[in-house]
């Protein structure tokens, strides 16, 4: 069943993973810097991995008693594909090892750019990107390995009557290790977000607002515990969290390709191996990008933000190219790049919309530090309107993304479904196809946080702290911008993983044994059904009080969910605060730099409030689902699916743009305007900033996992759903 054309993936993902050990093995070879530098960053590096090790005890236990669950259901009751259990333990772990090799890179890093830095402000730029990229390379080189080991595997074991059956067993049992790497994501984003704002939170209000005294001064002792959030957080997290976008878009795209495809054997598998070889083009095309990222020496942000923006635009430029390339080679409708395009430049508008809302270059961000001439209270009232704002474009944005995908693979009819959605999948594809480079602009970010903090407790003068300042603050929109990116690209991969349901559905309905259901009187083969039969033998339409059960449930979850994890923030921020306080009343001599204060038990706080916070927030986002199945059956689970899509996505891209420019307000005073450091302007932002700090880093970015994992949830659990529904 293989094509030459599918070895290209696999091939493709080795070229990313070793370009990574090249960047990596690169950044490496460069200085630490001096000896206060090589410590500090020694101390954020241990912090880091100590964290990491147990928060994967932690979620090694949750995983064991899935894999259990799933075992169990596959191989008593037979309501599920016997290789899922596997599938979801594999998820798991490449999502895991994504993030803990792009937060291993990261954490050497900050010191070599910030030891780069002394030398020019593109030197450190140079370094702290393609450090960035490394995590980008891993991400996508893992994925199609994952994605290509998987595949090869299962076309071996994997025997149906016909060629066409087996290619939907297999794209749909694929889909289940999206679970494992969702829920692996999820763990990592909320675990790491609790920890890095607990540290944030507490390091900024006790330090700054009461004591007066920098960010990052090394009198303070949450600073390292701070700089060791930004890696698990920010790195690890949201490394595990774009995995999973990668993986999930692609597929479950494939199983769009095998059931639009279903009556044309021919070109079946080439609609599957599609959104493979898009991605596998895009990883080349990202490397293009990476090496034309370069500045000068006192660039401004609008400078340094065109230095990114140009390796990103030429490397989505290419992307066209090579989305025709790969229609041509498989011999689909020229159509389909017209979906591949419009998620391209959906994901491009979304960048560039959350870049103009959240980077102190332009005049929302810049409206906010003006609000400070009134107190924090403006600030925070400013900030969450133009968060709201913030939301019209991306919204409009998908809106016309989703339509306009849908209509070019399905040759401009809303009738064609199955062919429309497989458009809509494949634009989330092309959305994510350079993700190579729009993830390292992403860890970027973290990296010239460290750095600016090493720099600033190494004491390396003026001229060194403005250029760390100044990549700083460059990695705040990127980071901002990645955000807008990852959550732009669950909203396409969530409608299509809707559909995937449904294909999920038919087959737990023949695994337990109902080969035909009535659809308006007349009797259809189950394996024969088509989505719209499907929806309309489960009666889901807007009228079904079951649908709308669900919808309701699943807009809740999102604020639940955001409620849960703020407050978690909250909690494990109080007790940061009372020990820095604490600290400073105790330990003598810190505020005159004559005492260490006590890092090591900030770390051990924010590590034991992570840990325990984020159990529950995690382990609602799984049962969910699996409640609502069993209650109000399939309509019901379609309907909390919907509801989560429509209300999580506008939550957080809300969430998102607001921290982002109430952290950027911060930086727009730092650099000088408005009175500058220390005023009562700055102190008001930095209040604002404390605010969205939970917004930007730990419920907003985590939505996205949230719309995807309880998609993957219901498609795994769909054969309990059929077969033990109460309504």
């Amino acid at each position: 069943m293989l094509s030459i054309y599918f070895w290209i993936v696999p091939a493709c993902a080795a070229v990313a993973l070793l370009f990574a050990y090249i960047f990596f093995k690169g950044m490496m070879k460069e200085s630490e810097g001096t000896e206060t530098m090589a410590r500090i960053a020694s101390h954020v590096r241990k912090g880091a991995m100590a964290y990491l090790r147990q928060q994967y005890k932690v979620v090694g236990i949750v995983f064991i008693v899935l894999c259990a669950l799933f075992a169990y259901m596959a191989y008593g009751p037979g309501l599920q594909n016997k290789w899922v259990w596997f599938a979801f333990l594999t998820g798991g772990f490449f999502s895991g090892l994504a993030g803990f090799i792009g937060m291993k890179t990261a954490t050497y890093a900050s010191a070599r750019t910030a030891n780069a830095a002394r030398r020019s402000l593109n030197d450190g730029l140079k370094i702290a990107f393609r450090s960035g990229a490394v995590m980008g390379l891993v991400v996508v080189g893992l994925a199609l390995l994952d994605i290509s080991l998987w595949w090869i595997l299962l076309d071996y074991f994997v025997e149906e009557a016909t060629s066409s059956e087996k290619v939907v067993v297999i794209t749909t049992t694929m889909l289940t290790f999206g679970m494992g790497a969702s829920t692996q994501a999820l763990f990592a984003r909320v675990g790491g977000g609790i920890f890095t704002k607990a540290a944030d939170v507490g390091a900024d209000l006790v330090g700054k607002v009461e004591a007066g005294i920098p960010e990052d001064d090394p009198r303070n002792p949450a600073t390292i515990a701070d700089n060791v959030g930004d890696n698990v957080g920010d790195v690890a997290g949201m490394g595990a969290d774009l995995y999973e976008s990668y993986c999930g878009s692609i597929l479950a795209t494939s199983a769009l390709g095998a059931a639009a495809f279903a009556t044309n054997p021919e070109l079946q598998f080439n609609a599957i191996l599609a959104p493979m070889l898009i991605a596998a083009f895009g990883v080349v095309l990202s490397l293009i990008g990476i090496f034309l990222v370069k500045t000068k020496e006192g660039a401004s942000q609008q400078q340094l933000l065109s230095a990114l923006g140009r390796g990103i635009n030429i490397s989505s430029v290419l992307i066209v190219f090579a989305s025709f390339l790969t229609v041509y080679l498989l011999g689909l409708d020229y159509m389909i790049c017209g979906s591949i395009i419009t998620g391209l430049v959906t994901g491009i508008i979304i960048g560039k919309s959350t870049e103009y809302y959240t980077s102190h270059a332009y005049a929302p961000t810049q409206g906010i530090a003006m609000s400070s001439k009134t107190g924090p209270a403006t600030v925070i009232i400013k900030g969450i309107g133009t968060g709201m704002i913030s939301t019209a474009i991306p919204v409009i944005t998908i809106v016309i993304g989703i339509i306009l995908s849908f209509l070019f693979a399905a040759n401009f009819s809303f009738a064609n479904m199955s062919m429309g959605l497989y458009g809509v999948g494949i634009a989330a594809v092309g959305m994510l196809s350079t993700l190579g480079i729009t993830l390292a602009t992403d860890a970027y970010g973290p990296i010239a946080d460290n750095a600016g903090g090493n720099a600033e407790m190494s004491k390396l003068g003026e001229e060194v702290r403005h250029r760390t300042d100044a990549l700083d603050a460059l990695g705040n929109t990127t980071a901002a911008t990645g955000k807008g990116f990852a959550i732009g690209s669950a909203a396409l991969t969530g409608l299509a993983l809707l559909a995937s349901y449904v294909e999920e559905i038919k087959i737990a309905l023949l695994r337990v044994g109902q080969a035909t259901i009535e659809v308006s009187g007349q009797v259809v083969n189950t394996a024969e059904a088509s989505l719209t039969d499907f929806m309309t033998y489960y009666d889901v339409t807007l009228m079904n009080p079951k649908v709308l059960a669900g919808v309701f449930i699943g807009s809740m979850m999102a604020f639940l969910f955001c409620g849960l994890t703020m407050n978690a923030v909250g909690r494990a921020a109080q007790k940061m605060v009372n020990e820095v306080r604490r600290q400073f009343r105790e330990i003598a001599g810190i505020m005159e730099g004559k005492a260490e204060p006590d890092y090591a038990k900030c770390v051990e706080i924010s590590t034991r409030g992570a840990q325990r916070e984020m159990m529950f927030p995690s382990l609602l986002a799984i049962v969910t689902p699996i409640v609502t199945g069993i209650i109000f059956g399939v309509s019901g689970v379609m309907g909390l699916l919907v509801g989560g899509l429509g209300s999580g996505f506008v939550l957080a891209v809300f969430m998102a743009n607001a921290g982002g420019a109430w952290d950027n307000a911060k930086k727009y005073i730092e650099e000088g305007n408005l009175d500058g450091k220390g005023s009562n302007n700055h102190k008001a932002t930095v209040i604002g900033d404390t605010v969205g700090d939970p917004f930007k880093d730990t419920s907003g970015p985590s939505l996205n996992i949230l719309i995807k994992l309880m998609s993957m949830v219901a498609i795994v659990m769909a054969g309990l759903t059929v077969a033990y529904s109460l309504l």
